[in-house]
């Protein structure tokens, strides 16, 4: 196998793509429709799927096999996807993981939303080493190099083009991933707290990216998929935010982990909020 490109190579490589998946995924947004759901599990979030989740994650797979053959690759989509077996999907220490949500939030981009976005990161056998967020809607992207920080440009910069992200004047709001409604009364007397399993709706419909706007200074997800939830608390750790797992400690390496998820995370801009949200998962475990 040749040597590795640079995280930020594969960045600067996929970014045009990324680019073409965003120009399609708001073009198509208003006249798409669901497909049938992946699976009954009573979460509206994860159930949704579409035609822009496909067609996104082919065409990253075909530039990733047209460019960078020897990754390994692991999509949202994988078990419907026809390049699965094209890619070796696992974990390992010899070659970066590239992970893909093509559309997280696929409800919100159903519904009409503007704040869903795709994810892409690059992962080693330990830790993540990037991760870029796109957000078609709003014209934007955040990435982030591992101990490098987070940037923030629009869909027409390129990565060196990016500023540093600045949080100025957060909102006191907190969001409570699906299944961890429970915990709403134990913060809700110091917090704004938006419990997403109750609280969605037309007005009320925020995404973990809220952490990157100041839209949310802070969240608890109950698994944290690696595609998804799990990329955006690596951004957040690189923003300054503390994240951890349910037990107060740094979360594990990637390798530990089953099917591509943590157990759960905590992200916090504060070290009190944190002990408050920490607080609140050891005195009531989730169910």
């Amino acid at each position: 196998m040749s040597p590795q490109p640079s995280p930020r190579e594969i960045l600067q490589t996929l970014l045009p793509h990324l680019r073409v998946a965003a120009g399609y995924a708001k073009h198509v947004q208003t006249r798409i429709v669901s497909l049938p759901a992946k699976e009954a599990g009573g979460n509206i979030l994860s159930e949704a799927l579409t035609d822009a989740d496909l067609s996104i994650q082919t065409l990253l797979e075909v530039a990733l096999l047209g460019t960078y053959p020897d990754l390994a690759f692991y999509g949202e989509e994988y078990e419907q996807s026809r390049n699965t077996k094209y890619f070796t999907t696992k974990l390992t220490p010899d070659r970066y993981l590239i992970t893909l949500d093509p559309i997280d939030g696929t409800k919100y981009y159903l519904d009409g939303f503007d704040n869903y976005q795709i994810i892409l990161g690059i992962l080693n056998y330990e830790s993540y080493e990037a991760v870029i967020a796109v957000s078609p809607a709003q014209d934007s992207y955040y990435y982030a190099l591992r101990n490098q920080g987070v940037y923030q440009g629009n869909l027409s910069q390129d990565l060196d083009e990016c500023k540093p992200l600045k949080i100025n004047d957060a909102k006191p709001a907190i969001l409570l991933g699906w299944g961890m409604a429970h915990l709403k009364p134990a913060l809700e007397d110091k917090y704004q707290v938006i419990d997403i399993e109750n609280s969605y709706s037309s007005e009320v419909h925020p995404n973990y990216n809220g952490i990157f706007s100041g839209d949310l200074i802070g969240w608890i997800t109950k698994r944290g998929k690696f595609i998804d939830s799990a990329a955006l608390a690596f951004m957040a750790a690189e923003n300054g935010c503390i994240v951890t797992g349910f037990d107060g400690l740094s979360l594990p390496p990637l390798s530990s982990c089953q099917d591509y998820s943590y157990t759960g995370a905590i992200v916090a801009r504060t070290s009190q909020l944190h002990q408050d949200l920490l607080a609140a998962c050891q005195n009531f475990p989730a169910r």
